[in-house]
Order: C-alpha cells, then structure tokens, then sequence
C-alpha cells in the first residue's frame, strides 16, 4: 500500500508522519519527533532552519528503514516566516521568529503610508505586527543587506521543499498569511509591495494546493533512501491542513484549531472584506480546495505552555493531567484579555498574568491550578467573544464548533467552551494537521478522487468527542 509522508513543523516541535489508506479509512503512524526551538543570537530570536532541516531528513531516512513505499511528501508549517535565498540557491540568512521585536511598532509606520481601510478591503488580513508585511517593511526601511542580497523570498514550508526539490514557489495557503496577496485574485498585491518599497523580485510563482512541486533531489533520494518522490504542495499553513481533517461538512460549522494559536473561524467560498469584518479582527486566509479561511488569531495555549515551562525550570512542574484536575477544581473566575501585549513574550509568564489582575482588580491566582483555570476560563470566554463577532459577519449563524489539534486534549477548555457558546463542542482529531497534509497529497496522487471522497475518508478515520453546554 502505498505510504505518505507528513513533515509538520510546529513553534514547539516537528515530527514526520506516515499515512496510509485502506478501505477509505487514514491510519496513522509517527517516524519521528524532533525539539524546535528559538535560538536568541545578538539581538534577533531565530529558528534554527539548518537543524530542522537535518531532522526532517532523518525522519525520511526512518521512514525508508521500515520499508515504507512512499508515495509523496508534503510540509506543513506556521505562517507569517520566510528565508531569503541568492541568486545562486544559498539561504542568505536563519529565518528570523515571528516574535522577534524588529516588528514592534511597523503597523503604525506602515499605515502611516497606506490607507488601513483600504489595505483591508484588498488583503483582508487581520492586523498582527508578526506578519510578514511588517517583518519585510522593517528590513525595507533600513535598506537591510538581506533584501539587498536576497534574490527570492520562500515561506517555511516553501524553503524546506526548495532544498529537498530545487523548485522554488509558494504555496498559496502559506502565501495569504503574509498580508501581501490580493485576497480576491489570491496572487501578490503588486500595488501594494511597490507602495512599501519592498524588492518586486523577492516573490516567486504561487502554486495551489495539490500541486506536485517537484521530486526529491538526488543527492537527497539517495541521502534518505526514499528515491524520487514527489514533493507535493498541501495547505502547507498548518491551520488550513488541519481545517481539511474537520469532520463535519454540515452548515453551520466552525472550526478551533487549538494549540500555542488558537485560529478560530470558518470555510467561506469568497473572502469577506467589510467594515465589520476589519473592526472584527478578522483575517481571510487561503485554504484547501478553493476555500476562503475566514478567522481570528487568538493567542492560544501560549500562555499556558510558558507557565508550565517557568515551573519545570523551577523544579515545580505538575503534571499535565494532575495540573487540569487542579484547574477544574478551582473557583477563581478571573478572567484575562489573553491577546494583551503583555502575554506576547514576557520574562516571567506568571509576573505578567499577577500584574495584569491586580492591574485591573481582579482576583489574583496563586496556586497552580488557579492560574491554569484562570487562564483557561479566558480563553472560552475570548472564544464567545470570537464567534458572536463571527456570527454578525457570516450569513447563517454557527451551530457548532469542532476543535482540533493538540489543544483538543483538554477536556477542561472544550467543557468551558460549550458552556460559553450554548452549541455543541466536538473535540478531535488530535492529529488534524498530518491528516490533511496527507490527504490532499492523495488525493493529488489520484488515490483519493473528490473532495466530496476525501471528507468521507476524514469522517471514517476519525471519532470526536462531544461536550454539551452545562
């Protein structure tokens, strides 16, 4: 039978996924988990691009030691970062973090150039200083040497199939989370990219997903020993993969792709672009199969994952489990605005949510599970927030909410979320972003025939779990 390969890259870790299908169910399996992390070199936070790299490899080596017949390759990963490549195919520099602090400030200089209005009614991207309008504008601003010396810019996942194929494009899922795409024509926004001085030529073909990029190099089909596999394009943002393995294609339906991002939303056919929308915070993202992402970026399990790591670095750390247990007993209702500047990056992840409280006269946590349960009860009330907005922008209300990913494993958040919405919450599956990378690679292979075939598959594969409002 034959086998694909996931390679999904997260802020936290990656991992390299097989998947197979028979008898129109996906069964999964792991090859391989590797650690990503942020690398702090002078004054700049980097991705260690060249270790990611070699992991990824090591995965396809795994692979080909348990015989597999691998029939294609797709990457997922987070949006917004890019590399820089020269002329000659060398990465000009380590992609830098999207929580680096050169964007600081760039949305107010770039609007102070643009119409914000107008930039919405074109992009349709919620306004984030992260994304990569702003990353490019303020190296534009200083003249950097890497777009001097740049000759074209490729997204993450963009830049791990140019060094496994070398065929250089952008996917064009992973391309809209940039805020340079026309988000009615889905290609570069010409106008745009000259009003901000950026280098026209930095912006290679953009390519749908389904599209076979090209096959392993082969020095690298050697290297591995897959052979000539085909690199194929899948929503290679990890949401809209992940928004693939939803299974559900009843109206009505939302989606939570839960982890360090929570992305709230739901598939439109054409991207809403009005006043409301923008006031809304909403973001039109490309997704698979012609679908428009209509979403809010919220900040997700973030805030929990940094705690947790300051108590392990303390020897304190409860387990995951014992610490929802805690939370769930807990009766602090403090709630915090999770999106505050003050949760984006701070020293010490606990100072900050201890100021934020007694900043605002609200109860202050003190145990570990009060923390955990404060800043989960934020997170279903900013969801309620989140989707009453939604619903005055989308044509029919929503009448349920699948969560997806990582985050889907508390069952505390999904519990709260219900009670917050008054709707049915389905939880699950976990592994939403590998499902749909390897999905749409099939169904680009020919194993899978239709879209219509591919959420049956998805439907087969997977069980949620249900939580009703309390």
């Amino acid at each position: 039978m034959s086998v694909y390969l996931a390679a999904d890259f997260g802020g936290g870790s990656g991992r390299i996924m097989a998947g197979t299908l028979s008898e129109g169910k996906l069964t999964l399996e792991e090859v391989h988990r590797f650690p990503n992390r942020q690398v702090k070199l002078g004054s700049h936070v980097y991705w260690d691009f060249l270790a990611l790299f070699e992991d990824m490899k090591t995965g396809f080596r795994l692979a080909a030691q348990r015989g597999y017949k691998v029939n294609g390759i797709g990457i997922d990963t987070w949006g917004v970062d890019f590399g820089l490549i020269d002329s000659d195919g060398n990465l000009v520099g380590n992609p830098v973090c999207y929580r680096d602090s050169r964007t600081d400030g760039m949305p107010e200089k770039v609007f102070a150039k643009i119409n914000e209005k107008k930039y919405y009614a074109s992009a349709g991207i919620q306004v984030m200083p992260i994304n990569t309008i702003f990353q490019l504008y303020s190296l534009s601003r200083v003249d950097d040497v890497q777009l001097l010396t740049g000759d074209c810019l490729l997204f993450m996942p963009d830049l791990f199939s140019y060094y496994l194929t070398g065929v250089a494009n952008n996917e064009y899922c992973i391309a809209s989370t940039s805020g340079l795409l026309d988000a009615r024509r889905r290609d570069w926004n010409d106008k745009l990219i000259e009003d901000l001085n950026i280098p026209d030529h930095l912006f290679a073909p953009i390519v749908v997903p389904g599209t076979v990029r090209g096959k392993l190099k082969p020095e690298i089909a050697s290297e591995t020993g897959l052979g000539a596999v085909d690199v194929i394009a899948v929503g290679s943002h990890d949401t809209a993969s992940a928004v693939v393995a939803v299974p559900s294609s009843e109206p009505g339906t939302a989606f939570l792709s839960s982890g360090t991002w929570s992305l709230l939303g739901a598939e439109v056919d054409e991207p809403i672009l009005t006043e409301e929308a923008r006031l809304g915070g909403f973001t039109n993202e490309g997704g698979v199969g012609g679908k428009i992402r209509f979403l809010q970026n919220i900040t997700g399990l973030w805030i929990l994952q940094r705690l947790m790591a300051e108590w392990k670095a303390r020897g304190e750390e409860p387990g995951y489990d014992e610490l929802i247990d805690e939370a769930t007993r807990s009766e602090i209702r403090s709630v915090i605005d999770v999106d505050d500047a003050s949760f984006t990056n701070p020293d010490c992840m606990e100072k900050a949510i201890v100021d934020y409280c007694s900043k605002h006269d609200l109860q202050v946590p003190v145990t570990k599970g009060e923390f955990a349960r404060c800043v989960i009860e934020s997170l279903a009330c900013r969801y309620k927030k989140g989707v009453d907005a939604m619903n005055r922008c989308l044509p029919s209300p929503v009448r349920q909410l699948h969560i997806i990913g990582g985050g889907c494993q508390n069952k505390l958040l999904n519990q709260l979320t219900a009670n917050a919405l008054g709707i049915p919450v389905y939880a699950g599956p976990v592994e939403a972003t590998a499902i749909g990378n390897i999905l749409v690679q099939a169904k680009a292979k020919g194993d899978i025939f239709s879209w219509r075939e591919l959420k049956k598959v998805v439907i087969n594969s997977v069980q949620p779990q249900v939580y009703l409002p309390e």
